[in-house]
């Protein structure tokens, strides 16, 4: 079971507030901190992250032993990040859409890679289908409501590739419903003030609190679910 803090660009354009995203995800018991490298990133968007900066992620991440990982969007963002260790790699919704020669350049390298689904019309039929990759079911819709998820996955083993689901709706119960039917992946965006209104992901973002109630609750229906009850 891998659960995934989705800190993104919740750390609205100040990189040493990511210090303290890395320590609450970590606490929460987060397997993975994420973020975006290329989306709003030119100089100047709150996004930017060169060398100096992902070295500090990178950093961080190492203090604090929790892994780090990048959606990357852009090839430039691709090569920077080539300039440190990867483990594995996030190719966004949009980027599957947009750049699918990217997303093949970065399945190729043969890490372990996870796409999400959200923007992608036909889940029966997926780009990829390399023994790196990995599929998680979302909705690109932000937030996420009810009537969005009517396609929402009753089992997810039912199909090998789609193995998580990244979750955009407010609140865990969704995503806790994902593990009972299966999931072994869980994204979640992640803010230490869901009040925030720097940018829209704030509003559907776990909490500390909240993310740790996920996390444990999830591990625990996970390691039922594969004692067989």
């Amino acid at each position: 079971m891998i659960f995934i803090s989705e800190i993104g660009l919740n750390y609205n354009g100040d990189i040493d507030n990511c210090e303290e995203l890395i320590i609450q995800s970590k606490k929460a018991g987060a397997d993975i901190a994420k973020f975006q490298l290329g989306w709003k990133g030119k100089e100047g968007d709150i996004n930017h992250i060169d060398k100096k900066k992902l070295k500090k992620l990178y950093n961080w991440s190492e203090k604090y032993e929790i892994e780090i990982m990048f959606s990357v969007f852009n090839e430039d963002s691709l090569n920077l990040l080539k300039q440190f260790p990867i483990r594995k790699i996030k190719i966004a919704s949009r980027t599957l859409i947009d750049d699918i020669g990217l997303c093949k350049k970065i399945v190729d390298l043969g890490y372990f890679t996870i796409i999400s689904l959200g923007m992608w019309q036909n889940k029966d039929s997926l780009p990829f289908l390399n023994d790196n990759v990995n599929y998680l079911w979302c909705n690109s819709v932000y937030p996420t409501l009810r009537k969005d998820l009517s396609e929402f996955p009753k089992n997810f083993p039912h199909n090998k590739k789609i193995v998580g689901y990244s979750d955009h709706y407010v609140g865990i119960e969704i995503a806790l419903m994902a593990i009972t039917r299966g999931a072994s992946i869980i994204e979640k965006h992640f803010t230490l003030d869901k009040n925030s209104n720097f940018i829209r992901d704030h509003q559907l973002s776990a909490e500390p609190d909240e993310m740790k109630n996920l996390i444990t609750l999830g591990r625990k229906i996970y390691k039922n679910l594969k004692f067989g009850i």
